[in-house]
């Protein structure tokens, strides 16, 4: 197993072990596999019978699989958590982890195209055998698709003037590259806040890429079936649009609307929430990691 520094730094490590409430003998989920270093943590708490799963659809975490028999790996997206887990005779389990948005290893390889920070071509497929890329939606989506994305997923106050500035450049030739990007927009960037700027552009394409949010609702909803009454579920989230949609399942068992009750007025709804709100990384942690900055940790058990 390679160095978990090397490939990813796990934030709020400790808090998402404690989290787990793990059981020496439990069956437990880690649908973020990455570089491995929640599923080594969660193995150092599992006695001889108990059981991990993990789920990567970045055939690149393949190199971080411990040699371990109670460790499975799961080449597949985490929406498809629940066909695995009967797959591998792994129902019902005790502990549901997932860690989410990209890893270290993902931003630092340039040719990846998920970091503002280098030139390559613009990719951001976490499965790389998937079809759609950045590039794909940057000079074939229409300008009103484009609009949506960058106005939904990046929260852009100028969405609708970038996605006309996209379709307009596209017409003198494709937009390829991420420095072909960069000047086709660059005078819709505030001055002095460029990275950031160019962070929330990043964000929408690659939520577009790969499809995170209807993922993440799928295997929110399968998480339910999958554990045992009293197990945990633990997520964190990296951006508003992801902790939405887990604050609303926790509460409410669905992602809008109001909580449903049954004839007697309770309500109907898997999920209690553990903690009052979302946990967040220490200052200290911070200054280490500046990557635990916007990290939000929420944890619920089922009823």
């Amino acid at each position: 197993m390679v160095q978990t520094s090397s490939y990813h730094t796990p934030v709020m490590l400790q808090q998402c072990i404690d989290a787990l409430a793990i059981k020496p003998n439990g069956i437990y989920v880690d649908v973020t596999f990455g570089g491995g270093g929640h599923s080594k943590k969660i193995l150092d708490k599992l006695g001889k019978k108990g059981r991990l799963l993990a789920f990567d659809q970045d055939e690149d975490a393949r190199q971080n699989v411990p040699d371990d028999d109670r460790f499975t790996f799961v080449e597949q997206n985490f929406k498809y958590l629940k066909n695995s887990c009967r797959l591998y005779d792994a129902l019902p389990v005790d502990g549901i982890l997932a860690d989410l948005g990209v890893s270290s290893h993902q931003f630092d390889e340039a040719e990846r195209g998920f970091s503002v920070r280098f030139d390559a071509d613009l990719d951001m497929r976490m499965n790389k055998s998937g079809e759609l890329t950045a590039q794909k939606i940057i000079n074939t989506y229409a300008e009103e698709e484009l609009h949506r994305i960058f106005g939904m997923y990046g929260e852009l106050q100028n969405a609708k003037t970038l996605a006309k500035t996209v379709v307009t450049a596209r017409l003198n030739q494709p937009i390829n590259t991420i420095a072909e990007l960069k000047t086709a927009i660059r005078n819709l960037i505030p001055k002095g806040k460029e990275n950031k700027y160019l962070a929330q552009v990043f964000q929408a394409l690659r939520i577009e890429v790969n499809q995170e949010l209807e993922a993440l609702q799928e295997f929110l909803l399968q998480t339910a079936d999958v554990l045992v009454s009293g197990g945990r579920l633990v997520v964190m989230s990296y951006h508003s649009l992801e902790d939405r949609l887990v604050k609303n399942f926790i509460a409410k068992g669905k992602f809008r609307g109001e909580v449903e009750k049954d004839f007697f007025g309770n309500d109907l709804k898997p999920f209690d929430s553990f903690s009052r709100g979302a946990l967040t990384a220490s200052e200290e942690e911070i200054k280490m990691n500046n990557r635990a900055r916007s990290a939000k940790l929420r944890i619920a058990v089922k009823r």
